[in-house]
């Protein structure tokens, strides 16, 4: 049904790759990946160079993603164990009490879906189905928790909304599974709106990850480019799905990822700095290329700052409604950028790169500011900053190779008023932000809900 007979709402797929780098794409400039369907969606639609995620881990990332909100507002950053994210049989879990994009657009009439990994929490009432989205098909965590000698955890379960009906999920077919769910939940809401939220679970978190068949030792870069390329394979399938099916036009797709890749597993975070995990650039600024023939501009390039957070109220609006009122969202309305409106600019001013708890660093503008800390958690030494602050000037040193904060105090003074305001507002290490919500509990959580 044409989006003008029903009342003007376009459907939405996003597809989220988990541990994809910013240049493993070939529209990114990677020199080996063939990747012609994300490469045609460019040239058909909008490339971001200036695309960001909460987070350089999973959980956090995720929920920003869904909720609109950065993941220490929603108390989604730590684990319910101290971790950076959540494992299996977590008793922590994003809160029921929040509203994410699904229940949003459930609201105004779309039907929606959840094909892919999760990792939101694994308990029943922080579950997709439970969250939003009609139906759910995937894993409930990353494909790196599975049973093992020093991990007394469930084996790792492929769940069809709130059931387990395989386990141990057979992850080289996984990528080819959820892409014939997707379509078939296409096929099935041709007719009327739909939210499609795919969270794809490869590269994934394992260094030599399973690949289906067909893309085996196909890429010319080991298993993690085979993975790219049939990362690659999927997306065009999806898109040719809503062209046979007349819905092409009315139909808003984007492809990104959940954070940069990590050091050692065969990607490319391009020009960037750091890896996956980090908060130098390569960990968070991610690949975001937005397609909507007719809408979306064809061959642009946006260079303005947007993060995952705007997907909350960019999407509402787009679907005729708004994102909620009732509390602080920190997403924004990016529609003028995607739709290249003329003089469009990013609304933030300023953008603020978490580690757990712990503030790392602020952007502004072309500005990054590391602010000088002693006590700078790191998942690798070269996170760790000197006490002193570390100011890059991005649109000159995408790589963030010169500090040159002693040029420019009064940048550094104004950045570090941004990162003052943060820790008021979303905390710090031993601070107590005033503008938290809780994450969500389950207590006594069992390992019964994931297993066969």
């Amino acid at each position: 049904m044409p989006a003008s007979e029903r009342g003007g709402q376009p459907n939405f797929i996003v597809i989220f790759c988990d541990n994809l780098g910013y240049g493993d794409m070939g529209c990114y400039g990677h020199p080996i990946h063939r990747t012609p369907n994300v490469d045609r969606m460019a040239e058909e639609g909008m490339l971001f160079t200036d695309f960001y995620v909460t987070s350089g881990v999973c959980t956090p990332s995720r929920a920003s993603l869904l909720t609109g909100c950065y993941a220490q507002r929603i108390d989604m950053h730590v684990s319910d164990k101290g971790h950076a994210v959540l494992q299996p049989v977590a008793a922590k879990g994003l809160n029921p009490d929040e509203i994410t994009i699904a229940e949003v657009l459930k609201e105004v009439g779309y039907a929606t879906a959840c094909v892919g990994k999760w990792h939101l929490g694994d308990q029943p009432p922080f579950l997709p189905t439970r969250q939003g989205f009609d139906y759910y098909y995937g894993i409930p965590y990353s494909e790196d928790m599975y049973r093992r000698p020093n991990r007394d955890w469930p084996e790792l379960p492929l769940m069809r909304n709130e059931e387990v009906i395989e386990a141990p999920v057979e992850m080289s077919t996984i990528t080819e599974r959820y892409t014939r769910e997707a379509i078939q939940f296409m096929e099935e809401n041709a007719d009327r709106p739909f939210f499609l939220y795919m969270p794809q679970a490869l590269p994934g978190s394992v260094k030599i990850p399973e690949v289906g068949e067909r893309f085996a030792g196909m890429s010319g870069n080991w298993a993690y480019g085979d993975c790219v390329e049939e990362l690659d394979w999927s997306t065009g399938q999806v898109i040719r799905a809503a062209q046979k099916l007349g819905i092409d036009e009315n139909t808003c797709v984007i492809f990104l990822s959940d954070n940069g890749t990590p050091r050692g597993h065969g990607g490319s975070n391009g020009p960037l700095r750091g890896w996956g995990y980090h908060t130098w650039e390569g960990g968070m600024r991610v690949p975001c290329v937005m397609r909507w023939p007719g809408t979306i501009p064809a061959g642009e390039t946006c260079s303005e700052l947007a993060t995952t957070m705007d997907l909350m109220p960019t999407l509402s609006r787009l679907a005729g409604t708004e994102e909620p009122q009732d509390r602080v969202i920190d997403g924004h309305d990016i529609r003028p950028i995607i739709m290249g409106e003329e003089g469009a600019e990013s609304p933030y001013e300023a953008f603020f790169y978490y580690h757990m708890e712990q503030l790392q660093a602020v952007r502004s503008g072309k500005w990054k500011l590391f602010v000088p800390r002693e006590d700078r958690k790191a998942f690798h030494p070269d996170q760790a900053a000197p006490d002193e602050a570390l100011l890059f000037d991005l649109e000159r040193d995408i790589g963030e190779t010169t500090n040159v904060a002693d040029q420019h105090p009064d940048v550094v003074e104004r950045l570090m008023a941004y990162a003052e305001k943060a820790r008021e507002e979303l905390g710090d290490t031993g601070v107590q932000g005033s503008g938290l919500r809780p994450a969500g509990h389950y207590p006594n959580p069992t390992p019964r809900v994931l297993e066969k």
